[in-house]
């Protein structure tokens, strides 16, 4: 279990390493705190089922959101994590993605495609890491050629029609190339959710998730779970899950005979993982089924020389994968602020008041949710509500994504500056023009500094626009379901799409606003309150018009004079022997980025391949035996991601 870890140097490191290399490749390794979330269709008030996860990297991380269009058979998927590499038999899907910024990835494009959805109607949240025990590892070891979360969504929504088909694929390639990291990530169209895990190098689960169960993920990989492994509709695996363990000696079994997946290959428990156990108890709590301190788990001070947080929780027993939550109806402002949750509900993990760690963190980077309508048609049935910031501080915005075709050019692109990352006098130095996603980074920086002064009005100001964004999509809903044609729907689509984006960007660019002036003034009597929060209502005074604009009969067009042109999709640099089949971009060198504001994003117009190093967290890392590398190699640089 990865969550006391900043960095697990074997995981992507890879094999191949040798002393005196004249190239040595970073491959970066997951975060340390991603939380997985899912709420089966019978326990939410609208009868739909809703699934997602929270990435947690670093306190300001720019993430961006795009669509990556189809390609002709002999499409190659890379990595820059393993040497992983899948050439496309097919014509590829469309489909949404959030991807890194390329700065950070070696100037790559196609960097962690970790939540959208594909023209089919499949959806993919990817990932959230978890481990394996020392048996495990040593009979069946991660592999320098698997798959990792590098490439999970990419694969997976351009090949799959289905999320069967998602499954069986990245099973296939499991099992014939391996995997470079233990990961869990969830699977989904119409019809069908799937929780599937990568357990070790070559062994894997994946099963159809009940609608009748709630599940809370903190990057725990031996939470307990029973599952027929026979049963063929509802559970695939590799062929060996259960016969690798037994010939190597350290299967486990459940009392009455069954095999138990998750003890087999999961680590133990261990104060390690004392912060995810805090997680853990944290969500439960928000979903009204707690755990109780003192029997089920007690409190205990970090003491390591490095602590994340003053205080965690450690278990007494081993916890289920899925539970009952405490009521039946839950919707989708719940779900959407159940990855902002801080613990508030949990005496001595609150992190607002006792110094521990929480889902909804100050290095959350990006969150997702999927909202499933089961059989309505693949493309409408799924909702995407996207955060790119922290949830403690953000909004969801709505996306029908397995019909855009184009996104909001509110959304700055791959190719907008990195730089503002590392910016620390937020209240006088201004983000790139027109980027929501800096924005919303901006407030919850504020936020975070000043929770007391910033952080309470800012939070009922984000609530009340979030309520508005949800109520005024189900008018959007209604004709989105009403519409009968592709045609149609991708039309409102993408004009849902940009109505929604620029109604939030221009509400928060205001917000933002005042809150620098409320620092610069330096007057900190009063708490702030936002303008157009209706104190007695908790509502905005002046609402949001995105149902009116993404329904009205003239395109939308936002307000945004002198908009350049999109460029064309940069090269995509490799690494050495690494396939690609990007094009070059006019007049861009592969290690430049520019400032770039007011984009026009358009169908194929988006850089779309990628490579990341952390440009805030770099580290040369020592390598036992190795001096000084040779001539020509590269530092290696770590990537914290789950």
């Amino acid at each position: 279990m990865r969550k006391t870890h900043p960095v697990n140097a074997l995981k992507k490191l890879g094999i191949g390493l040798a002393f005196g290399a004249a190239t040595i490749m970073s491959m970066p390794t997951s975060a340390l705190a991603c939380t997985q979330m899912y709420m089966g269709k019978d326990l939410t008030a609208d009868g739909n089922t809703y699934y997602g996860r929270a990435e947690d990297f670093g306190k300001r991380y720019l993430k961006h959101f795009g669509i990556e269009p189809s390609h002709g058979p002999g499409h190659i998927y890379g990595s820059d994590e393993s040497e992983f590499a899948y050439t496309s038999p097919n014509t590829t899907y469309r489909y949404s993605y959030v991807r890194d910024h390329p700065s950070q990835w070696h100037g790559r494009w196609d960097a962690y495609s970790e939540a959208g959805i594909n023209e089919k109607g499949v959806s993919c949240s990817a990932t959230l890491t978890t481990y394996m025990n020392a048996d495990a590892k040593a009979a069946d070891p991660l592999t320098d050629t698997g798959i990792g979360e590098y490439s999970y969504g990419s694969v997976i929504l351009g090949e799959s029609a289905t999320a069967r088909e998602g499954v069986e694929l990245l099973g296939k390639i499991i099992d014939e190339q391996g995997a470079c990291g233990n990961d869990q990530l969830i699977i989904a169209d119409n019809n069908e959710t799937w929780l599937f895990a990568a357990l070790s190098g070559h062994q894997w689960i994946a099963m159809k998730l009940t609608d009748d169960v709630a599940s809370l993920n903190p990057n725990i990989g031996n939470l307990n779970y029973k599952v027929n492994l026979n049963d063929g509709a509802n559970c695939l695996h590799s062929e060996g899950i259960e016969s690798m363990p037994v010939e190597k000696g350290f299967a486990k079994y459940f009392d009455d005979g069954q095999f138990d997946v998750a003890q087999t290959y999961g680590e133990e428990i261990s104060e390690k993982a004392m912060h995810s156990w805090t997680r853990y108890v944290q969500g439960r709590a928000y979903f009204d089924a707690p755990l109780a301190e003192g029997t089920d788990y007690e409190i205990k001070k970090d003491t390591s020389k490095k602590p994340r947080a003053k205080v965690g929780a450690m278990v007494n027993e081993m916890q289920p994968l899925f539970f009952q939550p405490g009521k039946s109806n839950w919707n989708t402002f719940e779900m959407i602020r159940a990855f902002g949750n801080r613990g508030e509900k949990v005496p001595g993990l609150n992190a607002n008041t006792d110094g521990a760690y929480a889902i909804g963190t100050e290095t959350n980077t990006e969150i997702n949710l999927f909202q499933i309508r089961r059989g309505l048609d693949p493309e409408v049935a799924t909702i995407q509500w996207e955060m790119l910031s922290r949830a403690a501080y953000s909004v969801a915005i709505p996306f029908y994504s397995a019909l855009m075709t184009e996104v909001s050019p509110y959304f700055s692109d791959q190719t907008v500056s990195f730089d503002h990352c590392d910016e620390a006098d937020i209240v006088n130095n201004e983000e790139p023009e027109n980027s929501i996603n800096y924005v919303l980074m901006d407030i919850s920086t504020l936020c975070f500094e000043n929770p007391d002064t910033l952080g309470v009005g800012v939070r009922a100001y984000l609530d009340a626009l979030q309520n508005e964004l949800i109520e005024q999509n189900k008018e959007v809903d209604a004709a989105m379901l009403a519409e009968t044609t592709t045609e149609g729907r991708t039309a409102l689509a993408n004009k849902a799409g940009n109505a929604a984006t620029e109604n939030t960007y221009k509400k928060c660019k205001a917000l933002l606003q005042e809150m620098r002036a409320y620092q610069k003034a330096g007057n900190f009597d009063q708490p702030f309150t936002p303008s157009d929060l209706n104190t007695e209502t908790n509502g905005l005074k002046e609402s949001i018009t995105y149902a009116k604009d993404a329904l009205a009969t003239d395109p939308v067009t936002p307000d945004q004079p002198g908009t350049p042109e999109q460029p064309g999709t940069p090269e995509q640099p490799a690494k050495p022997e690494q396939p690609t089949t990007k094009p070059e971009k006019p007049g861009k060198s592969d290690t430049t980025t520019t400032v770039t504001t007011n984009k026009t994003n358009t169908k194929g117009g988006l850089p779309t391949t990628g490579d990341r190093f952390d440009g805030r967290v770099v580290a040369a890392f020592a390598i036992t035996g190795v001096a000084v590398i040779s001539a020509g190699g590269y530092f290696l640089y770590r990537r914290n991601k789950e």
